[in-house]
């Protein structure tokens, strides 16, 4: 192993004065290749602790720009770098931080068709996602190529930490369907998108994500292996559960049925997806906005909730997608019904949910939502 110079004996220092650590544990730091996926709230705080720790390299993987209502929480962009890529503003971030570790980008989104041969060629992986399908992925993926992953989930005040996957003595550790076996019904699990997030959150989560790892590769401390670490920032609130390995578990259980990647989207919503919208009928912003000029008959339905509806609306019923059912008698039959939401997603699964559920025939959905309607038909309007 390559020994450290002496720029890295200066920069490490406080490592190396660590009896836990020392010059061993910081040339493992240097040797390790660790794989982030996700270059928003939570990577963010991972990629820059591991940088500043001496990690060798460090690979990031995003295919998102950067949003002004990323700014919030993900503290290394800036206003002049909105619209740039998230993967390309944060690998010059960190060699700049530190230009001893390499950053290898991938600026295409991980999916079933090449999350192995990304992951492969790093020592484990860390997510820095938001979506259950990344989740099952990821995790699926670190099973069959014998890696650990580093979990993290953030939502409004509270958060998540956990390892799974992980080598003991015993062998690999629990991982991620032996404490979530299936994943939740997605009307359960908003995104920080449509539930909102307190930004310091993620750099609490991220940053005990990028201490987990640290211990990782340095052989020190106990690991959050079989332990979900739960996080509730509003009332400062710290819980650790334990978890073992189900023998129902399909990855490598008693009786194993998935032996290679899968469908996750199909997989996390049975009900067909496109571009993560439900296959419903839809319409544009273009033509909806003719609709309104033209005063065609249509009632408008908006599936958010209340304190969204506050913020910026167009008109409209204000139905909440978790009351919905409440409203079925008020939902007209005989003209169309068009539904909207912030990304026109919810909007969607109230309608596949409606026309399954009740039979309906005259209801579409508002492509992109209140973000597309406010990018092509009215700049004025206040986004979120």
């Amino acid at each position: 192993m390559q020994a450290l110079n002496k720029e890295e004996f200066q920069r490490y220092s406080r490592h190396i004065l660590l009896p836990n650590i020392g010059v061993e544990g910081q040339l493992k730091l240097k040797k390790s290749k660790v794989l982030i996926v996700g270059a928003g709230g939570l990577g963010i705080p991972v990629m820059m602790y591991l940088a500043a720790a001496g990690v060798g390299t460090l690979g990031i993987v995003d295919f998102d720009t950067i949003d002004l209502s990323n700014l919030q929480r993900q503290v290394i962009y800036k206003a002049k770098d909105v619209g740039l890529l998230k993967a390309a503003q944060a690998k010059s971030f960190i060699e700049d931080q530190n230009p001893n570790t390499e950053v290898i980008i991938y600026t295409d989104a991980i999916q079933s068709n090449n999350a192995l041969e990304i992951i492969k060629s790093f020592d484990f992986v860390i997510d820095g996602t938001d979506n259950f399908p990344t989740r099952y992925l990821l995790n699926d993926a670190a099973v069959l190529l014998d890696k650990a992953y580093v979990y993290g989930s953030i939502y409004r005040f509270e958060g998540q930490v956990s390892v799974f996957n992980f080598l003991t003595a015993e062998g690999r550790g629990p991982n991620y369907r032996d404490l979530f076996p299936v994943p939740p019904h997605p009307d359960l699990v908003p995104n920080c998108s449509e539930g909102g997030v307190i930004g310091v959150l993620p750099g609490i989560v991220g940053s005990l994500q990028a201490l987990e790892a640290i211990k990782m590769i340095t052989g020190i401390g106990e690991i959050l292996s079989g332990r979900l670490l739960t996080i509730d920032t509003l009332n400062n609130q710290y819980r650790s559960f334990k978890f073992k390995k189900r023998a129902d578990n399909p990855l490598n259980g008693d009786t194993p049925t998935i032996t290679q990647l899968i469908d996750y989207e199909e997989f996390c919503n049975p009900i067909s997806l496109k571009n993560n919208v439900l296959q419903v009928a839809s319409i544009s912003v273009f033509e909806f906005s003719k609709w309104q000029n033209e005063g065609k008959p249509f009632q408008l339905i908006d599936v958010r909730e209340t304190y969204e509806y506050d913020i910026v609306n167009i008109g409209g019923h204000l139905y909440p997608k978790s009351d919905i059912e409440n409203h079925i008698s008020e939902i007209e039959v005989d003209i169309p019904v068009v539904f909207l939401c912030r990304s026109g997603k919810r909007s969607s699964e109230v309608i596949a949910l409606l026309n399954e559920k009740y039979d309906f025939k005259n209801l579409v959905n508002l492509e992109g939502g209140l973000l597309e309607y406010a990018a092509k038909i009215d700049s004025s309007m206040v986004i979120y």
